[in-house]
């Protein structure tokens, strides 16, 4: 093989759903891996609703946008096959930010070796970034307490389904926000959440007062939309919110009315936001502590697996229509 396929960004994404012209399909040719290099051939890569804000043209977020006329950015999981650096062998599985392209020339920076049996998809839909950022959000910015009422928006997605898993083998009480019936009837009866509200329904305070009738201490956020206003208001005295993401608003470019401030002094609330690229650096002890909670068959997730390099420019609007059905993948 002389060439391989990439796919590069194009275009900045300002507001609505992303189409073939935010990107360009390109050949290139196949590179040799020099002293200190490998090449990994990808097999899977994650779509994550962050890349909204990848490719955006926003200079002050906590990473860089894409640039344009270049591969677009992605997580992603592969087979080293060849190699000129000492770490790495031909035959490891490594997982690492590689983008939408199928082969990968790399120096070793940020690239991990895969231990695990588990398949590629399983690696990428729970030990990768959804676990890696469910387990650091949950506990180190989130501090739970045995008895506590959270609520997780996004629910049936990989970081909120992970985190209501979390938090029930813990011992919370656990309520989550959904976008059908279907993900309602999923997280309860598969995942054991103790109750769900589907955001489309009527009467959202009075479902939300119904499951939480002693309030909420815990607020996982990883939609934003207007339900947020309806949580926050129910809010506990020292209660802590933590924000992961705001999907409902990316597509449009905007972002909602955020909830009056006057709650934080009354009821001397703890929001803080964050991001897991801050966070790699303690990935080893992430998963030390997640792992236990898979080994013991306490997590369980689903996989919305799309087929071709160039569905993921497709793939992408699933996360505003709320299509996905689990942890989005691409298998190339």
């Amino acid at each position: 093989m002389t060439t391989y396929t990439a796919i590069n960004l194009t275009k900045h994404h300002e507001k609505g759903p992303v189409g073939p012209d935010y990107f360009q399909t390109v050949k290139l040719n196949m590179p040799n891996a020099k002293a200190g290099e490998l090449i990994v051939k990808q097999s899977y890569m994650s779509l994550d609703p962050a890349m909204f804000g990848w490719m955006s043209a926003d200079t002050e977020s906590y990473i860089p946008p894409v640039e344009l006329g270049t591969v677009m950015r992605s997580f992603g999981i592969g087979e080293v096959v060849e190699s000129n650096h000492s770490d790495f062998n031909v035959g490891d599985r490594v997982t690492g930010m590689m983008g939408w392209q199928e082969y990968f020339l790399s120096n070793g920076e940020g690239l991990d070796k895969v231990d695990s049996p588990l398949p590629d998809v399983d690696i990428l839909s729970v030990f990768a970034l959804p676990g890696l950022t469910a387990t650091q959000g949950f506990y180190n910015v989130g501090k739970p307490k045995t008895g506590e009422t959270l609520v997780v928006t996004g629910a049936a997605g990989s970081v909120g389904s992970i985190v209501g898993q979390l938090a029930k083998a813990d011992g919370l009480r656990v309520i989550g926000i959904v976008g059908s019936e279907e993900k309602a009837d999923w997280i309860v009866n598969e995942l054991g959440f103790d109750g769900a509200i589907n955001y489309k329904s009527d009467n959202l305070d009075t479902h939300l007062a119904a499951l939480a009738p002693k309030g909420i201490d815990l607020f996982f956020e990883n939609t934003g939309g207007p339900i947020q206003h309806l949580i926050y208001n129910r809010m506990n005295e020292h209660g802590r919110i933590v924000v992961c993401g705001l999907i409902a608003d990316y597509e449009k470019g905007e972002y909602s009315s955020a909830p009056s401030w006057i709650n934080v002094i009354k009821k001397r609330l703890t929001i803080q936001g964050f991001v897991m690229t801050d966070h790699f650096h303690n990935a080893p002890a992430l998963l030390e502590k997640f792992a236990p909670y898979v080994l013991e068959g306490k997590i369980k997730h689903r996989s919305h697996v799309l087929n071709g390099l160039e569905s993921a420019i497709s793939g992408l609007n699933l996360f505003s229509t709320g299509g996905n059905k689990g942890k989005l993948i691409v298998k190339l």
